[in-house]
């Protein structure tokens, strides 16, 4: 299974290396980062890149007029009911702004991202649904409100599930991705994407043996899945 990668926002993207060479998408990535390649996204080199929504939901860079971009996804692509609600969409759900010159997409068992932690964004886990309701389970361990929600499915890009979709990175949030229709191909159809802040991963790695990863509903689920 895949490792869960990492997208870090570092001035230097260098000890990242090595890296894949830019595609159509971000997920055409997908086979780099299991043979321990990096992403990289800078405003140099998003031309190079098919798709322009890696450069605009990952760094702010607009390639295309606004109204183009609206007139592709509600006209040509047919994602919303109309153009104005396009473009209430997309004025509703800003790119991400980077502090630092880039924004790396990595493996997190590479040296540089345990180097880098302090400039970690959001982890990401490419997962079957059995593992989806482990995570989801895990992700609200924690959580007794009526009106808090850590997980989230929203639509958007694939790459903007990975970050811009954030509405904060501070809090415990997670959110259910790799549901871009668009980027479907370039993952395996039996897998979807979970995407955590940094303090939401804490959470999952600080459950403990007293939780439900030791107790019968997880345990007889995977003595019946093994069967």
């Amino acid at each position: 299974d895949l490792v869960p990668v990492g997208v870090f926002d570092v001035a230097d993207p260098a000890p990242f290396a090595p890296f894949a060479e830019p595609e159509q998408c971000i997920f055409n990535h997908f086979a780099a980062w299991k043979a321990k390649k990096s992403t990289v996204i800078t405003p140099e080199n998003t031309t190079e890149y098919g798709c322009p929504g890696a450069g605009y939901w990952l760094s702010g860079v607009q390639r295309m007029p606004r109204d183009a971009v609206i007139g592709y996804l509600f006209g040509q692509e047919g994602l919303k009911a109309s153009a104005d609600t396009m473009a209430r969409w997309m004025e509703a759900h800003p790119p991400y702004t980077p502090e630092h010159q880039a924004v790396v997409i990595a493996p997190m068992d590479t040296p540089a991202a345990g180097d880098h932690i302090h400039r970690l964004k959001t982890v990401t886990f490419f997962i079957r649904p059995d593992q989806l309701a482990l995570l989801i389970t895990g992700a609200e361990h924690r959580n007794g409100s009526s009106h808090v929600f850590p997980v989230s499915a929203i639509y958007g890009s694939g790459c903007g599930q990975m970050l811009s979709h954030f509405d904060t990175f501070d809090a415990p949030k997670a959110l259910l991705g790799g549901t871009d229709i668009a980027v479907r191909k370039h993952l395996p159809p039996d897998l979807l994407a979970f995407t955590v802040t940094r303090s939401m991963l804490e959470q999952l790695l600080n459950l403990d043996e007293a939780c439900f990863l030791h107790k019968t509903f997880w345990t007889d689920l995977k003595a019946h899945r093994a069967a």
